[in-house]
């Protein structure tokens, strides 16, 4: 199992993220986009790669706004995996957002 690791630490590191609003330790970040087609495509990617890892987001979509939230279950906190997600989405989203 991988190891939980400090959500302050971790946010240190990723300055468009913050701690979740949720009892979980988690880390979240809120998107906006041109339009309902950009989000979609935009989720459509994270999936593709969340498929992959089998590692997947908690999210929401409204029209052009997409809610993430990113925490590992199994342990019970934020862990590598929830960073090299975060990572991607920073990189993916870098120039798309609204």
């Amino acid at each position: 199992m991988t190891a939980a690791l400090d959500v302050t630490e971790v946010l240190s590191g990723l300055p468009d993220w913050r701690r979740a609003d949720d009892p979980r330790p988690a880390i979240a970040r809120s998107l906006k986009f041109a339009d309902f087609n950009a989000a979609f495509g935009f989720m459509t990617r994270v999936a593709l790669l969340a498929d992959k890892a089998d590692h997947h987001p908690e999210w929401s979509n409204v029209y052009n706004r997409v809610e993430v939230l990113l925490t590992t279950h199994d342990a019970g906190g934020v862990t590598e995996r929830d960073v090299a997600m975060a990572r991607f989405i920073d990189e993916i989203t870098k120039g798309q957002i609204a």
